[in-house]
């Protein structure tokens, strides 16, 4: 009776061990073929984003613990119609990959890796030498149960796969300010392979989970 009882916490253990592992990811996103690139209607409004004030943030995680960190806008616009999102382009500056978790030598070594500095390290995450930019361009947008969702083709290391996002955003004659809920991608679809356990055998608990969450926050101003 006891060894049952023991069996039978262990496959309960495990059970909830495995749901937990799932309930972590938050807005997970499928990935399909780049889609046509959503056109404006001839009366909407266009806007500009502001690159100091728009800003991607990120957390990457793996056994030992996770990092965070932020990405910065180069460019990119939005246009509306009364009231609500019609299209947009947005580029991202790969050079400015900072990691907000680590200070000093560690918060350099890091960011440098990531952006594929130092010899025979090139392509192991980014590589912003020969992909500086990465882009995400307005697709569609749709309403599913009471949220907005945004759906773009993500442009990184020159692969483009489309993504849908739930969204939240305000529109006014101040400009329009747009923020995503808290979502994940899986870098491997884009090539980001390094410390994969998807990708590479035996590499025990020196992997590097392969999704990252990201949050978008864009301000955009008008152009006139």
């Amino acid at each position: 009776m006891k060894t049952k009882l023991i069996n039978l916490l262990a496959v309960l253990a495990i059970i909830f061990s495995a749901s937990s592992c799932k309930g972590e990811k938050q807005n997970e996103t499928e990935t399909s073929d780049a889609e046509e690139v959503r056109e404006a209607p001839a009366t909407a409004l266009t806007y500009s984003v502001n690159t100091v004030s728009s800003v991607i943030e990120w957390t990457g995680k793996k056994p030992a613990g996770l990092h965070t960190g932020t990405i910065k806008l180069s460019g990119g616009e939005v246009t509306t119609e009364t009231g609500k999102i019609q299209s947009g382009s947005f580029v991202i500056d790969m050079n400015t990959i900072t990691v907000t978790d680590l200070e000093g030598d560690e918060k350099a070594g890091l960011e440098g890796h990531l952006k594929g500095e130092g010899e025979g390290k090139e392509d192991h995450f980014f590589n912003v030498a020969q992909f500086p930019k990465a882009t995400f361009e307005v697709t569609g947008v749709t309403e599913e149960a009471g949220k907005t969702m945004l759906s773009g083709n993500l442009t990184i290391k020159g692969i483009s796969k489309n993504i849908s996002v739930p969204v939240s955003s305000k529109v006014d004659p101040n400009g329009v300010s747009m923020t995503s809920e808290v979502f994940t991608i899986n870098r491997t679809d884009w090539g980001v392979n390094y410390g994969s356990k998807s990708i590479f055998e035996n590499l025990g608990d020196k992997f590097i989970n392969d999704d990252i969450e990201l949050k978008i926050s864009i301000q955009a101003n008008p152009t006139s």
